[in-house]
């Protein structure tokens, strides 16, 4: 498990970013895959221990500091489409992604969150679903806290980093994470409730091989250059939920 966050990158895999780094820009994105072949890439095993948590075991309270952190990372996404599109301006399956991610009304309409037809970004869906349960101002002033060096962390990463995210993200991470999340046993009161048809939905739009959103951003072709925000996601949920971590029965 790489919980440490980004300093505590294993070798091989601080080696393995560099490398990708290291590459054009044109050998990796825009379909370059034979060069993936040949060079192991070590996200994906981020991906497997956040899916990995203990998620079967946490109760609503913890469940709601998961959505707390989640806010967080969906900020961090649309930020990282943001510079996707302004790298790839002309782009049109990023233009198309983009339009199922922002300014959108996909996601309504939703009690206390969206009216019907209701047009927003997911980020703005989600900052509205935690309104919906108020939470001790000390726990907020906590997970706040956690969730903006979360974002500083991520925020530091160069353009192309963060453009190629999003593969990582939409083509099977997040999908095989949201699947994980819903082990979890209480989804009880509204703010969890919202919360729930989020992840729903977001498996719904992102399932789809050949025409949901990994297969309108597979073309970027993510390398270990995606590693850190994996990582700073995966602190940020143990630093908000510790018991994450505990060892499965």
């Amino acid at each position: 498990m790489f919980a440490g966050g980004l300093d505590a990158l294993p070798h091989y895999a601080q080696e393995a970013r560099s490398a990708a780094a290291a590459q054009p820009v044109s050998d990796i994105m825009y379909g370059h895959a034979a060069l993936q072949k040949t060079v192991q890439v070590f996200y994906p095993e981020v991906i497997s221990d956040i899916c990995d948590l203990n998620w079967s075991v946490i109760d609503a309270a913890e469940l709601t500091r998961v959505a707390w952190a989640y806010y967080h990372f969906s900020v961090q996404f649309r930020e990282n489409l943001k510079a996707a599109r302004e790298l790839h301006p002309d782009d049109e399956q990023l233009e198309e992604l983009d339009r199922g991610e922002r300014n959108t009304d996909n996601l309504s309409p939703w009690s206390g969150v969206a009216a019907p037809c209701e047009r927003m970004d997911h980020d703005e869906f989600m900052r509205r679903t935690l309104e919906l349960t108020p939470i001790e101002k000390g726990e907020r002033d906590r997970l706040e806290a956690i969730g903006r060096h979360y974002l500083d962390t991520v925020r530091s990463l160069d353009e192309t980093s963060r453009a190629l995210s999003i593969a990582s993200y939409e083509d099977g991470g997040l999908e095989k994470l949201f699947e994980a999340m819903l082990q979890a046993p209480r989804w009880d009161g509204p703010l969890l409730q919202a919360f729930r048809h989020f992840l729903i939905k977001h498996i719904e739009f992102d399932s789809d091989p050949d025409a949901g959103h990994g297969a309108l951003c597979r073309h970027l072709t993510p390398d270990d250059r995606v590693l850190p925000f994996w990582i700073a996601f995966e602190t940020m949920l143990l630093e908000a939920v510790p018991r994450l971590a505990s060892a499965k029965r």
